[in-house]
Formats: structure tokens, sequence, C-alpha cells
């Protein structure tokens, strides 16, 4: 898994991992037990502070998707069905999200397609289950 932060972007850069993590799970790239870099090392590899890290791999930690731990680091957990409330949440940003791109023009076709081919995209990138 390579991440990439670009410290000139208007998203924070803690919003920036989390979200390249997240999509590392949903490729595949990342499964249930692989684990992240340390806090530490990530940071000084992109020399921003270490708490910028924690930020990232706190939100992970609370929306379920890795496990912290002081001798095994951050750890995927096991994917699982989403909790009750997440549905609900991600409805509500996914309309955000989409309110963006209609109000900013994009045509509804286009708009559909470009969310299928990012759905196929991600179970394109999944290792095939092999017995």
């Amino acid at each position: 898994m390579i991440l990439n932060v670009d410290l000139a972007r208007e998203i924070p850069i803690y919003q920036q991992l989390r979200d390249q993590i997240v999509e590392a799970i949903a490729e595949g790239a990342l499964t249930e037990g692989s684990t992240l870099p340390a806090t530490r090392t990530l940071a000084a590899d992109f020399g921003i502070n270490f708490h910028t890290v924690n930020k990232a791999y706190d939100l992970l930690r609370q929306e379920g998707l890795i496990r912290l731990n002081r001798k095994t680091g951050a750890v995927v957990t096991q994917i699982t069905v989403a909790d009750p409330p997440f549905p609900a949440e991600w409805t509500a940003r996914a309309r955000t999200l989409l309110a963006e791109a209609v109000a900013r023009g994009l045509p509804a076709d286009e708009v559909l397609a470009t969310c299928r081919a990012i759905l196929e995209s991600f179970d394109a990138k999944k290792p095939e289950d092999t017995p």
C-alpha cells in the first residue's frame, strides 16, 4: 500500500491518510490482520507531526476499521456488515457529495456512471478468493 499526502490540498492531512487507508481496505490491498506503519514512522516519512497520523488512526479506530494496541500497533480489523447507524450516516454524506455534483452541473447519468465505475474498480482490485 502506498500512501500519498499532498500538503498543498485543502483537505486536512489526517483526512487524506484516513481516506487512503479506507480505499486500500475497499480495494483489498489491506485485509484483516494487515498492519499499518507506526505513527512515528509514517509521520517521519511524510515530515508531518505524529499527532496528525494519530488523529487519522483514531478516526479509523472509532469507525471500527482498525484496532490499536501498544504491542501490535494499528491492525485492520475483521470487516463486517455495517453497524446500524452507519447506513444513515453514509447516505447523508453521499447525499451531500451528490448534491455538489448536481449543483456544479454534472448530468445524473454521468454521476451514476462514475459511481458504478468506482464501485467496479474496488471489486476488480480485490484479490480473487481462492480455495
